[in-house]
C-alpha cells in the first residue's frame, strides 16, 4: 500500500529553537509514539516501532537518516526504512518537515510523508493511515511541548561538553607532533592515520508501548471492519440454508 500523508504541529518556541530541536532525532524519539530509539551510528538511526491491532502485534525494526536538510530554509528529508521482525511485512517511508514562524513564541511544522507498507498493518487499504497518522502526530506535539515545558531549550548537542572536558586543547605542529596549549610539552610523534570508523553508540531508553491502531484508529477501522462482519455473517446464513 502506498500513500501520502500531509499533518502539521505547533511547537510553543521561537522557529530558531524549534528547529534546533525537531532536528535532534535522539531528543524527540521519546515523543514519537511506539518508537523506540536504540542506537546512533554516524548520521544513521536506528530503532523498533511498535504496532498493535486487536491480538495481532508487529515490530518493525530499521533505520533512518537525513537525505537532505537546509537550517537556513528550514526543511528537512528524511528516508525511513523497516522491517517486521516477524516476518510480515515492510515500511519504507520519505518525510518532508517545513517549518515556519507563526508568531514570536510558536512554531508551525508541516510533514508530508510518501509512507509504503506492506503486510497485516497495510490489509485496511487506504483512508484508516491518514487517520491514524493525524492522531499520532497530535499526540507528538503534545509530548514534544511537555518535554519543552519541563525540560525547557538546551542547544548543546549532546556530550559536547563532556568531550570538551575529557583532553586539553591542542595545536598542530610540523612533523605530525601535537603540543599541549598550556604546557608547552610535546608528544612523539605520530604517523598519519585514516579518518576512524564511525561508532555505534548505544541508547538506553525506556522501553516503548506499542501503537494501538484500533484505539487511536477507533471509527475508522470499525467502518472498515463493520462491513466485513456483515459480508460473512450473509455467507454464513446462505450456507446453513443451503444445507437446510
Amino acid at each position: 500500500m502506498a500513500e501520502q500523508l500531509i499533518n502539521e504541529f505547533t511547537v510553543n518556541r521561537p522557529i530558531d529553537e524549534a528547529w534546533a530541536i525537531i532536528t535532534d532525532i535522539e531528543r524527540i524519539a521519546p515523543c514519537l509514539p511506539g518508537a523506540e530509539l536504540q542506537e546512533i551510528e554516524g548520521d544513521t538511526y536506528r530503532g523498533v516501532v511498535k504496532v498493535k491491532l486487536g491480538a495481532i502485534s508487529s515490530q518493525f525494526k530499521g533505520e533512518a537518516n537525513f537525505l537532505d536538510r537546509d537550517d537556513a530554509a528550514y526543511r528537512a528529508v528524511i528516508k525511513g526504512v523497516g522491517r517486521d521482525t516477524g516476518g510480515r511485512g515492510n515500511a519504507s517511508a520519505e518525510i518532508t518537515a517545513q517549518a515556519e514562524s507563526l508568531s514570536p513564541t510558536s512554531t508551525r511544522v508541516v510533514v508530508s510523508t510518501d509512507l509504503h507498507i506492506t503486510g497485516k498493518v497495510a490489509q485496511f487499504g487506504r483512508g484508516i493511515m491518514g487517520d491514524v497518522s493525524s492522531k499520532l502526530m497530535a499526540q507528538f506535539a503534545n509530548n514534544l511541548n511537555e518535554m519543552l515545558d519541563e525540560q525547557g531549550f538546551d542547544p548543546a548537542p549532546v556530550g559536547a561538553a563532556a568531550a570538551s572536558d575529557e583532553a586539553p586543547a591542542t595545536r598542530p605542529t610540523e612533523a605530525g607532533t601535537t603540543e599541549l596549549g598550556d604546557t608547552g610539552a610535546a608528544t612523539a610523534p605520530t604517523p598519519p592515520t585514516d579518518a576512524p570508523a564511525s561508532q555505534v553508540r548505544k541508547i538506553n531508553g525506556p522501553a516503548t508501548e506499542p501503537i494501538d491502531l484500533m484505539e487511536v484508529g477507533g471509527g475508522s477501522i470499525l467502518k472498515r471492519a463493520v462491513p466485513a462482519a456483515v459480508a460473512l455473517i450473509l455467507v454464513l446464513l446462505l450456507l446453513r440454508r443451503r444445507r437446510g
